[in-house]
C-alpha cells in the first residue's frame, strides 16, 4: 500500500449518474462524524505523531481538511454564481505549517460539522444544470461541480484512511 494514497488517487472515468452522486455526497456529509469517531480516542501525542514518513500530523490532516473543505465550498459557491471563474489555489503544505495547525482538533471539527451540513444541503439541491457548472482551477483547468463533488468525496476518505491505517498499524 502507498502510505501517500492509501486508497489510490482519485480517478472516476464512469458516467456521474444520480446515484454515484447521491453516494459522493453521502460521503462527503459523513466525514465530521466519521473523523470525530476515528479521533475521539487519541491523546494529543497520538494527535502529533504523523501518519507516514515526513508526513503530516494527525492534528495536521485534522485541520487540513478544514482548511480544504472550507475552499471546495467556497469555490462551489462561485461556480453557482459567477460564469467559470477563475478560482485561487492556496499552498497546502504552507497552510500545514502555520500556528494554528497546532492547535486543539476541535476547532476543525466544528467547522467541519457547520460546513459539511450547510455543504451536503447545497449539494442536494443542486438541478442537473448546476452540475455542468464549472470554476477554472489555474493549474487543473475546468473543473465541473459534479466531478469536484467527486474529488471531496475522495478526499474525506484519502485523509480518514491516512488516521485510522496510523491507529491500526500503532494500535491505538
Amino acid at each position: 500500500m502507498d502510505e501517500r494514497y492509501p486508497i489510490g488517487k482519485f480517478n472516476y472515468d464512469g458516467e456521474i449518474s444520480t446515484d454515484v452522486l447521491q453516494d459522493w455526497i453521502n460521503k462527503i456529509e459523513e466525514l465530521p462524524e466519521r473523523l470525530r469517531k476515528a479521533i475521539e480516542h487519541l491523546k494529543d501525542e497520538q494527535l502529533d505523531t504523523p501518519y507516514r514518513k515526513d508526513g503530516w500530523t494527525i492534528r495536521q490532516v485534522v485541520h487540513h481538511l478544514a482548511d480544504s473543505h472550507m475552499n471546495a465550498f467556497i469555490r462551489l459557491k462561485l461556480a453557482l454564481t459567477e460564469e467559470s471563474p477563475v478560482i485561487k489555489p492556496y499552498d497546502e503544505t504552507e497552510w500545514a505549517e502555520l500556528t494554528d495547525s497546532a492547535l486543539s482538533v476541535e476547532s476543525s471539527l466544528l467547522i467541519l460539522t457547520g460546513l459539511h451540513h450547510r455543504w451536503a444541503n447545497l449539494l442536494q439541491s443542486l438541478s442537473p444544470t448546476d452540475l455542468e457548472k464549472l470554476f477554472v482551477h489555474p493549474e487543473l483547468g475546468e473543473v465541473p461541480i459534479k466531478q469536484n463533488i467527486g474529488m471531496y468525496a475522495w478526499h474525506s476518505n484519502h485523509h480518514l484512511a491516512h488516521i485510522t491505517n496510523l491507529c491500526k498499524q500503532m494500535d491505538w
